[in-house]
């Protein structure tokens, strides 16, 4: 095949290194360059290793009893997932991304692309030092950059990124080179089925797959396939997804962390859940048409009865109030609910959501529907200020026994003004 010649188009990946240990690690000084490990809900299984931990052997996605004598033995430090913690911080690190470029696409909670083609070739590279050294300052959290033509070599740019000291690489010469050593597997959007496919195909490496006929890959696999190859010849065929989406149903669910049989405890997980959703569509400026409850034991437990069920219902004006919300979740789980079974998890979908102004002038809409837009904002505007749940329903509980395992959460909230760091004079 002859070379290609690359465009002027320039994609940044900015990922977060490790992204729920640094948000831990961030407010515990003393275990920076510690082996640490975050779980996931219910202390289930390890979702996130800090560098020490992985060369401990410690796998991403292992159940948490099967390292447990690893982590004693080593003395690892453990944290129980807290996704307000990790979402915040993500807020920021996005924030400060978007004084680089206009064009920034969040494509997860540790992961941003940022069009970088109106730069000069020759400050490309200080500029993506630029933005880890600015994203650390403001946040505080380690990233790493991958710089290229487009968004699949941008991406192998950033993996070559976490094992360079400055964090940073601009991916524009000897490419091919790079390739070669770049397994098949770890490129973007293979999975490992189509990774095995390839390797039983002969190709092993991401070079190959540049190689590889496109009609041919366009034939085994699909289009998808063949843009990743045409990608890794330095055309762009993924454009950045700048704008975002607002989302088009919100689901709030945990698996409890013993057993629940009463319909009380039920409830208040319910109203818990309704609470979490209906702030979220609130900060989108949005409201619902229909809720869904559903119910489940565990499906697993072969010496108890299994049972699932969900109800939806529609709502006769679209709605973020929480007290509605919660009155209409508490109808469909009591429509749903069987007494003596061991329920292990339960949540809640809001759909048919629309923009706020879709109600301002429907007919229907009463005047307590206007008037519950001031108190809801009143509700979010002092939890935000005096710390979430500050003020909550009480249908919602308060001691919360269902709530999820999490015994080694730090309960780390930054609403919260007991948590910034204090410094004492000796």
């Amino acid at each position: 095949m002859s070379s290609i010649n690359y465009t002027k188009k320039r994609i940044a990946l900015i990922d977060c290194n490790s992204f729920y240990v640094s948000c831990e690690r961030l407010f515990k000084p003393k275990i920076q360059n510690k082996p640490v490990v975050v779980l996931s809900n219910n202390d289930g299984c390890v979702i996130s290793r800090s560098t020490e931990a992985k060369a401990l052997g410690i796998r991403m996605g292992e159940p948490y009893f099967k390292v447990k004598q690893i982590i004693k033995k080593n003395k690892v430090y453990v944290f129980s997932s807290n996704y307000a913690l990790y979402g915040d911080l993500s807020r920021r690190v996005m924030r400060v991304l978007k004084t680089f470029s206009p064009n920034v696409e969040i494509y997860s909670i540790d992961e941003a692309f940022i069009d970088l083609s109106f730069l000069d070739e020759e400050n490309v590279e200080n500029y993506g030092k630029a933005m880890r050294k600015k994203v650390l300052k403001w946040t505080g959290i380690p990233t790493s950059v991958g710089i290229s033509f487009t968004k699949t070599l941008s991406k192998v740019a950033s993996h070559i990124a976490k094992k360079d000291k400055t964090g940073v690489t601009y991916l524009n010469k000897n490419i091919d080179e790079k390739l070669k050593k770049f397994p098949i597997g770890d490129v973007w959007g293979i999975g490992k089925q189509l990774s095995k496919f390839y390797i039983k195909n002969g190709i092993e490496n991401a070079y190959q797959l540049k190689q590889a006929s496109n009609t041919w890959i366009k034939k085994s696999t699909n289009v998808l396939g063949s843009r990743t190859a045409m990608e890794m010849r330095g055309i762009s065929c993924i454009g950045l997804e700048t704008h975002e989406e607002k989302r088009k149903n919100c689901c709030v669910s945990r698996s409890f962390g013993k057993k629940v049989t009463e319909l009380q405890k039920l409830e208040e997980a319910v109203a818990t859940y309704c609470l979490n959703a209906a702030e979220k569509i609130r900060g989108d400026k949005q409201l619902c048409r229909r809720i869904t409850v559903f119910i489940r034991t565990s499906p697993f437990n072969k010496n108890r009865k299994y049972y699932s069920n969900g109800k939806t219902i529609d709502l006769p004006i679209a709605t973020s109030n929480s007290i509605e919300l919660i009155k209409n979740a508490k109808k469909a789980l009591n429509a749903i609910y069987k007494s003596g079974y061991h329920y292990q998890k339960v949540g809640i979908i809001l759909s048919r959501l629309s923009d706020l102004d879709s109600n301002d002038n429907h007919l229907l809409t009463p005047l307590l529907e206007k008037k519950s837009k001031k108190l809801m904002e009143a509700i979010d505007h002092t939890n935000m200020k005096y710390g979430r749940h500050a003020i909550s329903i009480a249908n919602a509980g308060i001691s919360k026994g269902w709530k999820m395992r999490r015994e080694h959460s730090s309960k780390i909230d930054t609403a919260s003004f007991d948590y910034l760091p204090k410094i004492t004079a000796s």
